[in-house]
C-alpha cells in the first residue's frame, strides 16, 4: 500500500491508533505499534475491496499529506 499511515498513542483507548487519512474512515488499533500497523494494512485492503464492490471511487495515493 502506498497510502500514508499515521500512528499515534491514544491514552483514552490505551492503544496505538493507525489511520489512513486518504481513505475516509479507515482506521485500526493495536496493543503495539507493530500490531496497529499490521491491522491498518488489513483494513486498508478491506476498505479498497469494499469500495470496489459497491462502485465507490478509490483515491490515488498522494504520499505525504500537508496536514499530517
Amino acid at each position: 500500500m502506498k497510502y500514508e499511515v499515521i500512528i499515534y498513542w491514544s491514552e483514552e483507548d490505551q492503544a496505538f491508533i493507525a489511520e489512513a487519512p486518504e481513505l475516509p474512515g479507515c482506521a485500526a488499533d493495536g496493543e503495539t505499534y507493530q500490531e496497529a500497523l499490521q491491522n491498518i494494512e488489513i483494513i486498508m485492503q478491506e476498505w479498497i475491496e469494499t469500495a470496489n464492490a459497491v462502485g465507490h471511487p478509490i483515491p490515488q495515493p498522494k504520499g505525504r499529506l500537508i496536514f499530517a
